[in-house]
C-alpha cells in the first residue's frame, strides 16, 4: 500500500473507531473534554473562540460552549471560498447546511470573521500522534485558513480535539500541515511545545 493509499485507509479506520463509541462514553467524553479545554494555560479571557459542529462521531463541544467564561464569544466555521471564516453562534440561532452537509450560521460568509480574528480555535481531528501532529479529513480547510499563523506573533491558538481512541502513529507531517498548539481528549492534554 502506498502512502497515498495509506492515509485514506487510516482516516476510514479512525472515523469508524470514533463512530463505534457508545453514547454514554461520548457524552462523558464531551464533559471531560470541556474541562480540559477550559484548563488550557493559554485560554483567553476575552475574544472569539471557534469550535465546530460535531458530525461523523466527532467529540462534541456543546459542554465547552455552555461553560465558556463571559468574555468569550463562541463561533462556528463558515465556508468562504476555499478557506474558513467564523461566525458567532448560540443555541437557537439560525443554521444552514453547507455543501458538506455540516450546519453553519445563517449569514453571508463574506460578513463572517476572518481566521486571524479568533483568539482560540478548537479543531476536530480524525487522528493525532504522541508528537502532537494531527490528521484531519484531508480537505486542507484548517491548513489553508491558518497557514499565515506560522508567521504571526499572536494568537489564534489552535487546539485539536479528539477521543483518546484516535491517538495513533502517523506518517511525518507534510510541509503545509498546520500543527496545533495543544491536543485535548477526554483523558489527556498534549502540549507539544510552547509557541
Amino acid at each position: 500500500m502506498t502512502e497515498s493509499d495509506a492515509l485514506p485507509a487510516l482516516r476510514r479506520t479512525l472515523r469508524e473507531r470514533r463512530r463505534a463509541l457508545p453514547a454514554a462514553q461520548r457524552i462523558a467524553g464531551a464533559e471531560a473534554l470541556a474541562a480540559r479545554l477550559l484548563a488550557l494555560p493559554f485560554l483567553p479571557d476575552r475574544g472569539y473562540v471557534a469550535g465546530y459542529w460535531a458530525t461523523d462521531g466527532e467529540i462534541g463541544l456543546h459542554a465547552f460552549q455552555l461553560k465558556l467564561p463571559p468574555g468569550l464569544v463562541y463561533c462556528l466555521p463558515v465556508l468562504y471560498g476555499e478557506e474558513l471564516r467564523f461566525a458567532p453562534w448560540r443555541p437557537g440561532d439560525a443554521l444552514v447546511t453547507n455543501r458538506f452537509g455540516i450546519p453553519e450560521p445563517d449569514l453571508a460568509p463574506s460578513s463572517a470573521l476572518e481566521p486571524a480574528q479568533m483568539a482560540l480555535v478548537v479543531m476536530p481531528l480524525v487522528g493525532f500522534d504522541e508528537a502532537g501532529h494531527r490528521l484531519g479529513m484531508g480537505g486542507g480547510w484548517y491548513d489553508r485558513s491558518f497557514a499565515a499563523r506560522a508567521h504571526a506573533p499572536a494568537p489564534p491558538w489552535l487546539v485539536g480535539a479528539a477521543f483518546e481512541a484516535q491517538r495513533v502513529a502517523l506518517p511525518p507531517p507534510r510541509p503545509w500541515d498546520v500543527r496545533p498548539d495543544a491536543i485535548c481528549t477526554e483523558s489527556a492534554t498534549l502540549i507539544p511545545e510552547s509557541r
